[in-house]
């Protein structure tokens, strides 16, 4: 295990969300953060900030200068074309790469089990660059492919780029989750109106805004290579998000309408979305139990306005 403080560290992204806390963590262990992002907002207080559009090589290359860094922390790289030229600017300027990568990956398993990391393994996955990825309505919807070939871009640079990809599980928690998904389970339960699930609705691995900002710290820190699932030890399923959330709310009524078809509510699942987390626990982690963090997580959500 290596930890290096006052290491030089740059977070690409990094703004808001778990991003914002983990760039919170580093700057508090003691290490020198550069936050590179468009200009759209500043870093938190006590980083550097850097300019550049990271589809831009030159732009790139040109806000960067010389700069060496001991850590690159990867928060939105979506696509192999941004993971390539990620990966050639990069490649003899860090000593290790990381890439916040998202349990999207395995969205083509169905296993009864939780999945490892082996099920995707980044080294077979064919890469098309010449894909519309600059397409937004592509992208949203080829996320976990995104994500996907992204990893295989880094496992095809070897030794030259040390690198790991954290697969993330579905996060939640904190006063600033933008994403809103608790928030549609809130308003139909407080109203009694339908949340519409598979007929065959699966659970999934879930982790706390905080321990993901955690866990990232932690990879920063350590030697290891290749892919790694972040997930809190437990499954969650759709009926237990709504049952701490009718807690939270002190009343309202769950009325769940299952579909066999078409669209169905956020965290409500066709397969099961489970991650075997044995690989980072073997390698130090400790993970907590959802069951330590879920009321907590929707009241942070949700706050008093509901």
């Amino acid at each position: 295990m290596v930890m290096n403080q006052g290491r030089n560290v740059l977070v690409i992204g990094g703004n808001r969300y778990f991003g914002k806390r983990l760039v919170e963590r580093l700057l508090a262990a003691g290490d020198r953060v550069t936050v590179l992002n468009r200009g759209s907002s500043p870093p938190p207080p006590g980083a550097a900030h850097l300019v550049a559009d990271r589809d831009d090589e030159a732009s790139l290359r040109a806000a960067l200068g010389e700069r060496t860094f001991d850590v690159v922390i990867d928060q939105v790289c979506y696509t192999p074309r941004q993971a390539e030229i990620a990966r050639r600017v990069f490649t003899g300027r860090t000593g290790r790469y990381v890439l916040t990568s998202t349990v999207e990956v395995y969205e083509y398993e169905d296993s009864i089990a939780p999945v490892r990391e082996d099920a995707v393994d980044p080294l077979t996955v064919a890469v098309d660059p010449d894909l519309p990825w600059d397409d937004p309505a592509f992208l949203d919807t080829h996320y976990g492919e995104g994500k996907r070939q992204a990893e295989a871009v880094f496992a095809a640079a070897g030794p030259a780029l040390p690198w790991t990809s954290v697969r993330v599980a579905h996060v939640l928690g904190g006063e600033d989750d933008f994403t809103g998904r608790l928030k549609h389970y809130a308003d139909r339960i407080a109203a009694g109106e339908p949340i519409a699930v598979p007929a065959r609705n699966r659970p999934a691995t879930y982790i706390h805004v905080e321990e993901i900002a955690g866990f990232l710290f932690w990879a920063a820190g350590q030697d290891f290579t290749g892919p790694v699932n972040a997930a809190s030890h437990s499954t969650l399923s759709t009926e237990d998000l709504c049952a701490a959330v009718e807690a939270h709310l002190g009343g309202g009524r769950t009325v769940l309408s299952p579909v066999e078809v078409g669209q169905v509510s956020p965290f409500s699942f066709f397969r099961f979305y489970g991650m075997d987390n044995s690989r980072a626990v073997r390698l130090g982690y400790r993970f907590s139990s959802t069951r330590q963090w879920l009321a907590r997580a929707v009241a942070e959500t949700l706050g008093k306005d509901n």
